[in-house]
């Protein structure tokens, strides 16, 4: 009897296991297949993953421009357990725009079952004493764990990470508050090639909430232009090395760069080892700061047509990226711009002027109605070609008494790349995200489920984020790195990497900035379609001190730690130079 019962239950288990298999066989076959078919690329799992906290613009009668312009968002792995975090940065009261409950940042903890914990006011990060604007990450002092550097008016303040879980406050004894202005966005970038990130903040307007200026549209109490303000310098900020910093903005010529500046990237524009600086401004003409070596920058957006439009008049730029999208391994820009303006995207080469490929490449088409804020360059697919996202959103509910075509809430974007030079717009499979009006702001992508494809956060005025995870880049063929900088800076911000995949060259930057008010996740993904070849591959680095790596046998589908090797080895620059 016992030996017959033994022999059903061990049937019984095997059937019971090759069922389980075969549907889960089935599952991954008719995910896999609607995935290809053209089923959603981005699912909004805010709800499933816990997060419930709001922005908070303190909206009020008064109309204040600031009220509109807030929400930065970070990915960051703060306590180092290989799954990326969230940070939010929250807005503020306003003197007649009172907040029924604290106003307070959040920090999500990634639990590492698609679920995150709120633990702000356990690390010490849940509250400023200024209205907030952005974030930007880094280990600035090159101790392995991220920093936060929050910017908003009229203050910033610097959060150093304990490695415990919790953050310390101390902007005053680094000497980076920058004290009475407003500050936007941030990016740490290593200008002088000490092995130590600097800083930069683009400060947008004089603004006080003493003295609201007053406009309107149709009878209707609004929100005045930017015009209306006056701008801003940037401010640099120099890393001393004991966690200190000074501010050179009037050494390096940034006191002189008044306007309205929002967006910021930091990269290698003219692949000479010295990271330099695009600045997105708002109805101010951009900048191109190419790095001189010497703690200065010249300005150099009217000689590469990337300050004005093609009218001379300056756009309303608002976020920035930068990445290599035609594979020649020079720098394209990416701004996001108000309604009827156009987002502007700019194709870099071996000289100047960049070619203005807004119109060719159908982004003017697509986003003639919109007001832009964050945007990144991101290869959604893994096909190896990076696509482009967009976050949308009006400043002005009134715009829609007076206009049909432009909405208050809008979309976001997502524009797939045809591979000739032109984008898709792929609202329909993007997923219901795509189809849904929201006042967005900030953006950050990140593999936050470390699947190899990129996902994405999202920031609303008034109203929870949106965390979008991908369905679709795991089913391609993906390599990813984690750089850390031994010789150059720890975070390897300035690092260019080089992936041949096929016939096909493959370049990535780590960046320094972009989007708008936000940080993402300094891993690089390269996508490499959809063989199933497992074979090896080589990567070429050329690390932030001018080093040059190349490794290789590194399999796919998934992250490689590579650290920065031997800093004795010489730099040897390849491809033509811009100066």
């Amino acid at each position: 009897m016992s030996n017959h019962t033994s022999s059903l239950r061990h049937l019984l288990s095997r059937r019971i296991i090759v069922f389980a298999s075969t549907i889960l066989a089935w599952l991954f076959i008719a995910r896999s297949t609607s995935t290809s078919a053209g089923s959603e690329v981005f699912s909004d799992v805010t709800e499933a993953a816990g997060i419930t906290w709001q922005q908070f613009s303190g909206e009020s009668p008064d109309r204040f421009l600031i009220e509109t312009m807030g929400g930065g968002v970070a990915f960051l792995d703060f306590d180092g357990d290989g799954l990326l975090d969230i940070f939010l940065v929250n807005g503020g009261e306003t003197p007649h725009r009172k907040s029924a409950t604290p106003v307070k940042n959040a920090l999500y903890r990634n639990l590492g079952n698609g679920r995150f914990e709120e633990v702000a006011a356990k690390a010490g990060v849940d509250q400023i004493s200024f209205y907030g604007m952005g974030v930007a990450v880094a280990d600035y002092d090159n101790d392995g764990f991220p920093d936060l550097y929050v910017t908003g008016f009229p203050a910033s303040a610097l959060f150093h990470n304990n490695h415990n879980g919790t953050f310390t406050d101390v902007t005053d004894t680094a000497h980076v508050k920058n004290n009475g202005v407003w500050a936007a966005s941030a990016a740490w970038f290593d200008y002088d090639r000490d092995g130590k990130l600097d800083l930069v903040v683009t400060n947008y307007v004089h603004f006080s909430f003493d003295s609201p200026k007053k406009c309107e549209v149709n009878g209707v109490r609004s929100y005045c232009e930017q015009v209306a303000y006056k701008g801003m310098p940037l401010t640099l900020y120099h890393n001393n090395g004991n966690r200190t910093f000074t501010d050179v903005s009037s050494s390096a010529g940034f006191d002189k760069l008044v306007g309205r500046a929002l967006g910021v990237v930091a990269i290698d524009v003219n692949h000479d080892g010295w990271i330099d600086l695009f600045v997105a401004r708002d109805a101010s003409p951009n900048l191109l700061l190419i790095n001189r070596k010497n703690g200065k920058f010249t300005d150099t957006a009217v000689d590469a047509e990337v300050a004005y439009d093609s009218a001379g008049m300056a756009k309303s730029g608002m976020g920035v990226d930068a990445a290599d999208v035609n594979g020649d391994g020079f720098a394209d820009f990416l701004v996001t711009n108000f309604n009827d303006q156009y987002h502007s995207f700019f194709v870099g080469s071996s000289d100047f002027p960049y070619r203005d490929r807004t119109v060719a490449s159908r982004l003017a088409a697509y986003t003639k109605p919109f007001v832009g804020w964050g945007a990144k360059f991101i290869d959604y697919d893994n096909d190896g070609n990076l696509d482009i996202l967009l976050v949308n959103g009006h400043i002005n509910e009134a715009i829609e008494a007076t206009r049909d075509d432009v909405k208050y809430k809008q979309p976001p974007l997502l524009l797939r790349n045809d591979s000739k030079g032109a984008f898709q717009n792929v609202r329909d499979q993007g997923g219901p995200v795509f189809q849904s009006g929201y006042l967005g702001r900030g953006l950050a992508v990140g593999d936050f489920d470390n699947d190899g494809d990129v996902d994405a956060v999202i920031t609303c005025l008034n109203s929870r984020p949106i965390l979008l995870r991908n369905n679709t880049g795991q089913f391609n063929t993906w390599i990813g790195f984690d750089l850390q900088g031994r010789n150059s800076n720890r975070d390897a911000i300035g690092a260019q990497l080089t992936v041949s995949s096929g016939a096909k060259m493959l370049v990535r930057f780590i960046v320094g900035g972009s989007s708008y008010l936000s940080s993402s996740d300094k891993r690089v993904l390269f996508g490499l379609g959809a063989s199933n070849q497992l074979a090896t591959l080589d990567v070429d680095i050329r690390w932030p001190s001018g080093m040059m790596q190349h490794v290789s046998g590194l399999k796919s589908n998934q992250y490689h730690k590579i650290v920065e090797a031997d800093p004795t080895q010489k730099y040897k620059p390849s491809g033509a130079q811009r100066h």
